[in-house]
């Protein structure tokens, strides 16, 4: 197995002054998911290099097993320093793509042409697709092979308003996850607020919130196997 891993470069929070970027466990509990599976590991971002790190998601309260052990891990912090740009890679060569959240995604992935066109070409491809948290919300401006929003008509999940409310910003960001799926027609469902909860549509898998980023993982891992 060979999965391209699609992390955001977007830092600012709005006009809040504070940072953003990935969500730390959303990247390393796929990401050891996918090597302990015995898979290959690419990871790319817009703009190349080592993408930026929400720093709440590296607090203390924040971290887990596999955050502690992907910031102990040597190969895999240099991996993270050295991204490749997004534009310069296409679905060839990979089984599957996945997408952590982290608020930066609804900044830059959400409407990189790049990135829309990954999506698109990978889903015609056959081949799965995995989002979770505020990553399901780059599938905005996604369209399926007949011109319709690509989410219309399928089940999907992502951070939910509510949890959205409970960090307080939903004023800040430029659209609400929840909100946008079910604009394009998304089949909308979530479960509660932080636990883990991952919706399969076909090719389309899509995770509410950072515990779902793991079981999203091994749902991707799965659908691989069953080719």
């Amino acid at each position: 197995m060979k999965i391209l891993m699609v992390l955001t470069s977007h830092d600012r929070l709005g006009d809040t002054g504070r940072k953003t970027g990935f969500w730390l466990e959303e990247l390393a509990a796929p990401y050891y998911v996918f090597k302990d599976a015995g898979a290959e590991v690419v990871l790319v971002s817009p703009e190349g290099g080592r993408p930026p790190l929400d720093p709440k998601s590296a607090e203390p309260s924040f971290q887990t097993d596999t955050t502690r052990r992907f910031e102990a891990d040597a190969a895999a912090m240099a991996v993270l320093s050295e991204t490749a740009r997004l534009d310069a890679v296409g679905h060839e060569g990979f089984d599957a793509v996945f997408y952590p959240g982290g608020h930066g995604p609804l900044w830059d992935l959400a409407e990189d042409p790049a990135s829309i066109r990954l999506i698109e070409t990978t889903l015609d491809a056959g081949k799965p697709i995995a989002l979770v948290c505020h990553a399901p919300g780059v599938l905005r401006h996604a369209k399926a092979a007949n011109g319709k929003p690509l989410v219309e008509g399928r089940n999907v999940t992502g951070f939910t308003n509510t949890e959205e409310e409970a960090v307080g910003l939903s004023q800040v960001v430029p659209f609400l996850v929840e909100d946008e799926l079910k604009r394009n027609g998304g089949l909308y469902a979530k479960g509660a607020d932080w636990g883990p909860f991952v919706v399969t549509d076909g090719l389309l898998i899509t995770g509410q919130n950072p515990a779902s980023s793991g079981p999203a993982a091994e749902h991707l891992v799965a659908r691989l196997a069953n080719r």
